[in-house]
C-alpha cells in the first residue's frame, strides 16, 4: 500500500473519531446541564434553608445543632439548599443525626412495628409520623444528591471527550499534512530483496 493512501485513510478514520467525540461531548454536557438544573429547580421548590451561623455557636448533643454537625453542616450555614452536595450533607449530617437520637435510632420499620403493637400509644404514633417524614425527606435528598453526582460525572466526561477530540484533531491535521509531503510512489513497507531471500533460505 502506498504511504500516502495509508495516511489519508488513517486521517479519515481519525476525523470520524473527532466527530464521534464531539457529539459525545455535546451530549454529555447537555446531560450534565439537565441534571444540575433539575436538581437545583426541584430542591429550590422545597425552600429548605440551613440553620443560621449563630445556631452553630453553641452546639450541644440532643439539640438542633450537635458538635458532629460543625465540620460539615456549618459550611452551608444560612444558605438555601439547592445543590446535590448540600442535599447529601443535610440528609446524612443533619437529618440522620436527629433520627439517630430518637427511640429505636429513628428506624421507621422498628418504630412502626412498636406502634402497631401498641395501637393506643399516642407517643408512638407521633414518633412514627416524625420518623416517616424524616426518613422520606432524607431519601429524597439522597436521590437528588445521586442525580447531581451523575451530572458531575457527565460534566467531567464531556470535558474529557472534548479534550480527546482536540488531541485527535491535531493528529488528523498532522496526518493530512504528512500525506502531502510523502512521495506519490512511496510504499508503506519497503523490503530489501536480499533480506527476503535470506529469510526464505532460513526457512
Amino acid at each position: 500500500m502506498q504511504r500516502r493512501v495509508f495516511d489519508l485513510l488513517a486521517s479519515a478514520g481519525g476525523l470520524l473519531m473527532v466527530v464521534v467525540l464531539v457529539v459525545a461531548g455535546v451530549l454529555l454536557m447537555w446531560g450534565a446541564s439537565f441534571a444540575n438544573s433539575s436538581v437545583h429547580d426541584q430542591l429550590a421548590r422545597q425552600e429548605i434553608t440551613f440553620p443560621p451561623m449563630a445556631a452553630f455557636a453553641h452546639p450541644k448533643a440532643g439539640t438542633e445543632i450537635t458538635p458532629s454537625m460543625i465540620p460539615s453542616v456549618s459550611q452551608y450555614a444560612g444558605q438555601p439548599l439547592v445543590t446535590g452536595a448540600q442535599a447529601e450533607v443535610y440528609a446524612n449530617d443533619f437529618i440522620a443525626v436527629h433520627l439517630s437520637e430518637m427511640p429505636y435510632n429513628g428506624v421507621y420499620s422498628k418504630i412502626s412495628a412498636a406502634a402497631q403493637a401498641n395501637p393506643t400509644s399516642a407517643s408512638l404514633k407521633a414518633l412514627e409520623q416524625t420518623s416517616f417524614q424524616g426518613t422520606t425527606l432524607r431519601g429524597l435528598l439522597l436521590e437528588a444528591y445521586a442525580f447531581g453526582t451523575f451530572g458531575a460525572i457527565a460534566l467531567y466526561a464531556g470535558i474529557a471527550s472534548f479534550a480527546l477530540a482536540a488531541l485527535m484533531l491535531m493528529l488528523v491535521l498532522f496526518g493530512f499534512w504528512h500525506s502531502r509531503k510523502v512521495s506519490v510512489d512511496a510504499a508503506l513497507l519497503v523490503h530489501n530483496p536480499a533480506q527476503l531471500a535470506d529469510r526464505r533460505v532460513a526457512v
